[in-house]
């Protein structure tokens, strides 16, 4: 049994670095972006663009890309909505990676190397963790990555972690979303409602913070 999982953790980690090894070589990460290649994808392709670049994007935040890039590209493609809807999908989906991934087959190896920190980081989210969470992910606050992997070698409740991810996430994405589609269709509409998302989530972001959440997440983010 337990060879057999050594052999399906060494099996995954392999695929991940031939994945990541093809497209580094075939330039998936500097296409997906460069908004005008995005866009001119989708012009050419269509929904098997869409489901391809959803996909690029996913594996972009996976290991550690800006997620407010994301968002900024597909806003200036899609329009601030349907952008700010499908880069949302594609961070959560390089979210929920990153997080199995580090569960599934570097748990250990981060529990040896990071003891100390994860377990006060364990201690302080492992609660009331969607809450935390959608702070850490609204202000934002620390490594995006380093979360992810952080929760996947803890016992973090994934259901808990995985739904404040995608609540924290929206303001931001939503907000370089339509930043993004302001500029491609050179509508000031658009920025004018990216401003507006960005007021009210600073609102949001500065009540939460200053709430009794405060001290505990500012340890969190130090433990980082």
């Amino acid at each position: 049994m337990a060879k057999r999982k050594r052999f399906y953790k060494t099996l995954l980690i392999v695929c991940l670095l031939l994945l990541l090894t093809f497209a580094t070589q075939q330039g998936l990460f500097e296409h997906v972006t460069d908004s005008n290649w995005v866009a001119q994808m989708i012009d050419e392709n269509g929904v098997m663009a869409l489901w391809g670049l959803l996909f690029v994007g996913a594996l972009f935040t996976a290991v550690g890309g800006p997620r407010q890039m994301i968002a900024f590209v597909f806003g200036f493609a899609l329009g601030g909505a349907l952008g700010g809807l499908l880069s949302t999908v594609a961070a959560l989906i390089g979210c929920v990676f990153a997080f199995y991934f580090a569960r599934l087959t570097i748990r250990s190896t981060l529990q040896r190397r990071f003891s100390r920190k994860l377990y006060k980081f364990e201690l302080l989210i492992v609660e009331r963790t969607w809450l935390k969470v959608l702070l850490i992910r609204l202000l934002p606050v620390g490594s995006n990555l380093l979360t992810n992997l952080f929760a996947g070698a803890t016992h973090v409740p994934a259901r808990g972690f995985i739904f404040g991810s995608f609540i924290g996430y929206l303001p931001q994405m939503f907000i370089f979303s339509f930043a993004g589609a302001g500029v491609g269709l050179s509508d000031h509409n658009q920025l004018v409602v990216s401003i507006g998302l960005f007021i009210v989530s600073s609102v949001i972001g500065a009540y939460l913070y200053r709430s009794r959440l405060r001290k505990q997440v500012d340890e969190l983010v130090e433990e980082e």
